[in-house]
């Protein structure tokens, strides 16, 4: 357990990601788990010590939280859970954003859905700049005052805009953003440059989604062999998370490594290595089947060494972007 950010609540260090409850829509490419699948896997997690639940409204529109309210049953109460607001979840003009009537129309559905009446982590799903950030961040408060919502969170931010919310937050005296859900891996180490000092700087916890590269590190992908049938990335044309495969075959390769001083397996390699960085309180897993959630939660069982995160590091290291290498010469030359 870790508190979840500058917060006094505790979570588990693996939150169970729902996206893949549900396939309808957009979201069929992710998973078509029915309510049966999906209520075995939250069974296999909330057994395995997860206390942490993430889903969105726009999962398989509407779907994913409807299923995994029933699945969590009358175990809610012993478990944090966390939904996002943002996305389109209508054809009306008014169905989509971050304004006080798509968030409060919304807010309402979701709790509707998840069969509660309060949600503990709010997040916004993205940025919306057709929306003042005053007015999302009021309706947010006006939330966790009507008990509706505990604490909020926010996902796919810029730094500056992460940083000006915060300080619209504190200068109003509303409630600010607890954590950042952000996409986060060995294969994507962006987060470096800006959003993690920020966020330690701001004491904010980070919750990196897909922290296995939309499977990429589990070892299923590897250099000079066949990609397996109907996986997120038989084909690579269109593909929504960028990165370079073969830089990312070196990274599994030397996971591979790690896995075998420690009799574990790529997998939970990848997501120990992420638990040992700086300002991470969760990472979101998703499963389609009790083998792969089985796998996902025994991360928790062991400890990577600083040797194995320090190669890890530098074969993963992001590309030093302006102002930071200019920033790191000035303080080094201080």
């Amino acid at each position: 357990m870790r508190y979840m950010g500058n917060t006094g609540i505790k979570v588990s260090e693996l939150c169970f990601g729902a996206m893949t409850f549900g396939g309808k829509g957009y979201w069929k490419y992710v998973g078509e788990l029915v309510q049966k699948d999906a209520s075995e896997l939250v069974s296999l997690a909330l057994d395995g010590g997860i206390n942490f639940f993430d889903t969105a409204d726009v999962y398989s529109e509407g779907l994913s939280e409807e299923m995994l309210g029933k699945a969590l049953g009358s175990r809610r109460k012993d478990i944090v859970l966390a939904t996002k607001v943002r996305g389109r979840t209508g054809q009306g003009p008014n169905d989509v954003g971050l304004s006080r009537w798509h968030i409060i129309e919304n807010c309402n559905a979701s709790l509707k859905r998840l069969g509660t009446d309060y949600i503990d982590l709010y997040q916004v799903h993205s940025f919306d700049p057709y929306t003042p950030l005053e007015e999302t961040l009021r309706t947010l408060d006006d939330l966790v005052r009507d008990g509706k919502v505990r604490y909020l969170g926010v996902s796919n931010y810029a730094g500056w805009h992460l940083m000006k919310a915060l300080s619209i937050s504190e200068k109003l005296n509303l409630e600010k953003f607890v954590t950042l859900q952000a996409f986060y891996s060995l294969i994507a180490r962006d987060l470096e440059n800006e959003l993690v000092p920020l966020c330690l700087d701001q004491k904010l916890g980070i919750l990196p989604w897909s922290p296995l590269g939309g499977g990429f590190l589990t070892g299923k992908y590897r250099r000079g062999k066949p990609r397996p049938e109907n996986s997120r990335r038989t084909d690579t044309t269109g593909q929504f998370l960028q990165f370079d495969e073969e830089r990312g075959f070196d990274i599994v390769d030397e996971l591979e490594k790690i896995t075998n001083n420690h009799n574990a397996t790529i997998t939970q390699s990848a997501l120990n290595y992420l638990l040992r960085k700086p300002g991470v309180t969760s990472a979101i897993i998703g499963a389609k089947t009790k083998e792969q959630l089985s796998d996902s939660l025994k991360t928790t069982d062991w400890e990577m060494t600083p040797e194995e995160v320090a190669r890890l590091d530098e074969i993963s290291k992001p590309p030093r972007v302006y102002p930071n290498w200019m920033l790191q010469v000035t303080v080094q030359g201080r």
